[in-house]
């Protein structure tokens, strides 16, 4: 997917701004961590989570159909594997 050339694009971008301020006579090495985090990391995360969103939304729903047809598959309606035993209670 193109998302993935974007990434590497832009961390490219924003490791290219951490290096020019750690670099320069004015920065700091600390300065150019939280450029990196800030203008790069942060930013990119929250970007990747919203338009991965869909992909787990089809992931979820073929999960919730293998599920279900397995559940069918059994007959009974009761999930044919995974299955919890009650909590016995002693008298």
């Amino acid at each position: 997917m193109h998302i993935h050339l974007v990434v590497a694009a832009w961390l490219y971008v924003v490791l290219m701004m951490a290096v020019a301020e750690a670099l320069s006579s004015q920065g700091s090495v600390l300065g150019a961590i939280v450029t990196f985090v800030l203008y790069g990391l942060l930013p990119l995360s929250v970007l990747v989570y919203i338009l991965a969103t869909p992909a787990r939304r089809r992931a979820r729903r073929a999960r919730e159909a293998t599920r279900s047809s397995a559940d069918e598959a059994d007959g009974r309606g009761h999930a044919s594997e995974g299955a919890v035993a009650a909590k016995r209670e002693e008298a």
